[in-house]
């Protein structure tokens, strides 16, 4: 699992940024908005070439995004109306590790339940990926989950446009090839399982 937990946000200079990163120094960090989702610090910083600058970055939690499949191997597509992008996309189920989940393996099941309705016996960690790293420390814990069982869903008031559709496996995958699924946690969960499908044969 990663670095980032539930119970606070990664602070600069922590683990988990990765070789070289002596290089960078944090000398003074101030959060200059605090949200119930995230927060966008300023940060003294020591560059590289060894002058001293600001840098601005928003500070979170993460997210996690699951790749339901069902006994039939067909997989559950979310589609709704994202706000940040002003349009309605495909994705698999996913949202953001809220501060009382106990892990990012909790926040999935949390999240699959809330959305879906759905409940998962199996669980597998597919990986973790980063989004606009020069903006944000987000990591997004990326989940597959099987022998599903159907319970009563919970969804906030934001997804209530929010709909439903099992779809195969090979058109959850044409949907990535023609630009269809946008979401960077499905894309990468989809294709994850694709080629380890292709390695396994």
């Amino acid at each position: 699992m990663g670095v980032v937990t539930t119970a606070e946000f990664r602070e600069p200079g922590s683990a988990g940024q990765g070789e070289g990163h002596d290089d960078w120094r944090c000398l003074d960090s101030v959060v200059v908005l605090a949200t119930p989702w995230f927060d966008v610090r300023q940060d003294a910083v020591i560059r590289p070439d060894g002058l001293d600058d600001v840098y601005h970055h928003v500070a979170t939690r993460g997210s996690v995004t699951v790749l339901a499949l069902s006994s039939e191997d067909k997989v559950l597509m979310t589609r709704q109306w994202i706000y940040t992008h002003g349009g309605t996309q495909w994705r698999l189920p996913a949202g953001v590790i809220d501060a009382g989940d106990t892990d990012p393996a909790g926040a999935a099941a949390r999240e699959l339940a809330e959305e879906t309705g759905l409940r998962a016996a199996r669980w597998e960690s597919i990986g973790e990926i980063n989004g606009a790293d020069s903006l944000t420390n987000h990591v997004d814990h990326v989940f597959a989950a099987r022998d599903l069982t159907q319970g009563e869903s919970a969804r906030e008031g934001g997804e209530a446009d929010m709909s439903l559709c099992w779809v195969s496996f090979p058109e959850a995958l044409a949907l990535v090839r023609s630009g269809q699924i946008r979401h960077a946690g499905s894309i990468y969960a989809l294709l994850s399982l694709g080629i380890s499908r292709v390695g396994a044969n």
